[in-house]
């Protein structure tokens, strides 16, 4: 009979929308198909009514988690209080609830439901604790426990269908003292011994290394050795030098550059295209020692920088007018110093004739040099060739300009230590590969003007672009 089952604890699962509901069951009415339960659980919380009832429809599985039968044959009030396994009820049947009118749906009989199992502590009964299924919510926290207070069991206990609870667990735990029985250094040291006997690597570091630190900046790959001199030249000068990352760069004569050029414009680079491959770079330079980004603004156009190019009717001439033509495209004030020649060379003619076309101004007097510092001096009077030009009074007059001027100079091309300089540098820019420089040179520099490899192969250079990313690089003295 289905009133068999009045007081028993159920577990009613009624699928994800409307959850799982524990409680004791006080009605089943088979004609409606539906159940009454007292005091309900919802999802592990209590509801705040005092009953619910649910149809069978609804219900998609139905647990018994404690029996209580009334053995009304025998007598009226006594009742025996049986704990069984889950009994579980088929999906869909609507009949489910009115099908349970006997005790004998149950797996165990009763006389099976309180042996002991071996290998479990006397008094240990396994229960189905709402608390424990899988039914509590994901964020809900554990409830705290609640002891036995004055001989008597909290409410709380009852609610959640739980037995005495056991007072050894209100002792703590003992981390130290089970961490201390853990020797985590003879347990590593047999794993190493263990890998060592079976020729693997242990955790992953080589045998025979310690493992070390790497700085932000370092590889942890391992790569081929770095090799510095990267860079031979079959005549090396008289000084070396080398990058910022450290790689040699080597001096050559003055005939071996001129080799090198000779070479490469038979090759096509043409003279035209080593000038503005020049100019560009000198430029560049010229830009960043202005001050860069900080000082080529749009809302700094009040304070344009001045630059004076002073030059000589030469190669190196023409490659600082190429300078000047790039600066004064870049709005910057260029007064180039250029003394009158009957006749010039055609490079220098062609770089004059496209410097005129921008705002550049030229003079051919010293008297027509600013009379106030300028914000940089470019020196291209030297000439590798003609050291004779150092005698001429025009010569002479703009060095004296530029040495009493307290402007920066930059020297561009200048020539080898073999030959003095009238004008002290504070920067040299170099082409290609330095030339032996003077103390006088400054801070050497070096651009690259786009010879290839080849080309340094057929004059007997080994070669290796030093630039990395860049154009014009920085040269310490090795």
């Amino acid at each position: 009979m289905a009133a068999d089952w009045l007081g028993s604890l159920v577990s009613i699962n009624c699928g994800p929308t409307l959850g799982v509901y524990q409680g004791k069951v006080v009605s089943v009415d088979q004609s409606s198909q539906t159940i009454s339960l007292r005091q309900p659980f919802h999802n592990g919380v209590k509801c705040p009514v005092p009953e619910v009832t649910f149809s069978a429809i609804d219900i998609k599985e139905l647990k018994i988690l404690d029996i209580t039968i009334g053995n009304a044959r025998n007598s009226s009030s006594a009742s025996t209080k049986v704990s069984s396994a889950p009994v579980a009820v088929p999906k869909g049947d609507p009949r489910s609830a009115a099908n349970l009118n006997s005790p004998q749906h149950c797996s165990k009989s009763q006389g099976e439901r309180h042996v002991d199992i071996p290998g479990q502590p006397k008094g240990f009964r396994r229960r189905h604790n709402s608390w424990s299924s899988s039914s509590k919510g994901a964020n809900q926290a554990t409830p705290k426990k609640n002891g036995v207070k004055n001989g008597q069991m909290k409410p709380r206990d009852d609610e959640c269908f739980g037995e005495a609870t056991d007072d050894g667990l209100d002792a703590d735990f003992d981390f130290e003292g089970n961490l201390a029985l853990f020797d985590k250094a003879a347990v590593f040291s047999e794993i190493d011994i263990s890998e060592r006997r079976n020729g693997a690597r242990s955790r992953g570091t080589p045998l025979d290394q310690t493992p070390t630190r790497y700085r932000h900046d370092e590889n942890i790959l391992e790569a081929k050795p770095v090799v510095y001199r990267q860079i031979t030249v079959p005549q090396p000068g008289a000084k070396e030098y080398c990058t910022d990352s450290g790689l040699v760069v080597p001096s050559i004569s003055y005939e071996l550059h001129q080799r090198l050029l000779s070479i490469a414009e038979r090759h096509g680079l043409s003279l035209e295209r080593r000038l503005e491959m020049t100019g560009v770079c000198a430029t560049q330079m010229a830009l960043t020692l202005l001050g860069g980004p900080n000082r080529f603004t749009p809302k700094n156009l009040h304070q344009r920088p001045t630059v004076a190019l002073l030059c000589g009717p030469h190669v190196q001439g023409a490659q600082g007018i190429s300078c000047g033509r790039h600066l004064a495209n870049h709005e910057v004030e260029v007064v180039m110093f250029l003394p009158n020649f009957v006749k010039m060379l055609d490079c220098v003619t062609s770089e004059v004739t496209l410097f005129n076309k921008t705002s550049g101004k030229q003079v051919s007097s010293i008297k027509d040099l600013p009379d106030t510092p300028v914000d940089l001096i470019i020196n291209c009077l030297d000439c590798h060739e003609n050291t004779f030009l150092m005698d001429q009074p025009w010569y002479r007059a703009a060095a004296d300009w530029a040495n009493q001027n307290r402007a920066p100079v930059l020297s561009l091309d200048p020539p080898g230590s073999g030959q003095g300089q009238a004008v002290e540098a504070k920067w040299s820019l170099s082409l290609c590969l330095p030339l032996s420089l003077a103390e006088g040179a400054g801070r050497v520099y070096l651009c690259d003007i786009g010879i290839p490899r080849q080309v340094f192969k057929e004059v007997g250079i080994k070669y290796i672009c030093p630039f990395g990313c860049k154009f014009v690089i920085p040269l310490h003295s090795a």
